[in-house]
């Protein structure tokens, strides 16, 4: 398989979100290919033989296949010779952000997307108790991203990185999930600057 045949599945929501931005933002030459998950595609068994988790996103490459959407970033960046992963110092210091927003920041946040946007999608309530708690959990670890963000522009180093857009995964859904982003002037300052990007606000194909 060349570069240029490259292949990403994805579907319109959080994980597969982050790909397909950093395929644009990194200008990477793929091949979109969407996974209908409303129809069951994802526990097709030729999609279960890409990935046995039933998830996008999905890439497919000249080093076969690769599950897990922060590390398709990763892959994506070494595609196109870009420091979006870096390989150098800051290496250690994008990693650390990455297990932490999978911990903590967006994991709150993804939490509220799920309960107030994805559950009614399906017929079912909104948990009023597991809300409460993604809130208080969201502002608890959004206070510590606020004040890095306070001393830095990017979450690494001086120029943005994987770690930006995996922090930012849950983000454009804030007003309609509930996010109390409004809260916290130094995220809202640093989301507006990936907000300018057309790769992040338009991440999927048309």
């Amino acid at each position: 398989m060349s570069k240029a045949a490259m292949k990403l599945y994805y579907c319109e929501t959080l994980n597969p979100r982050k790909a397909c931005a950093a395929a644009r933002f990194l200008k990477a030459d793929v091949e979109f290919v969407r996974v209908d998950l409303a129809s069951g595609e994802q526990r097709d068994p030729k999609f279960l033989a890409l990935n046995p988790n039933g998830k996008v996103p999905v890439l497919q490459d000249d080093a076969g296949t690769l599950w897990e959407a922060n590390a398709i970033m990763c892959r994506l960046s070494d595609s196109v010779a870009s420091d979006f992963w870096p390989h150098d110092h800051r290496q250690i210091d994008v990693l650390r952000w990455l297990s932490w927003d999978a911990s903590h920041f967006t994991r709150h946040g993804a939490t509220l997307w799920f309960e107030t946007l994805i559950k009614p999608l399906f017929g079912g309530e909104p948990d009023v108790a597991v809300i409460d708690d993604a809130k208080t959990s969201f502002r608890l670890h959004a206070r510590v991203l606020d004040d890095h963000l306070a001393k830095n522009s990017v979450a690494v180093g001086k120029t943005l990185t994987v770690a930006d857009f995996a922090l930012a995964a849950a983000l454009p859904f804030a007003t309609a999930a509930g996010i109390p982003l409004a809260e916290f002037r130094q995220i809202q300052a640093w989301y507006g600057r990936l907000e300018e990007l057309d790769a992040w606000r338009n991440p999927f194909p048309a």
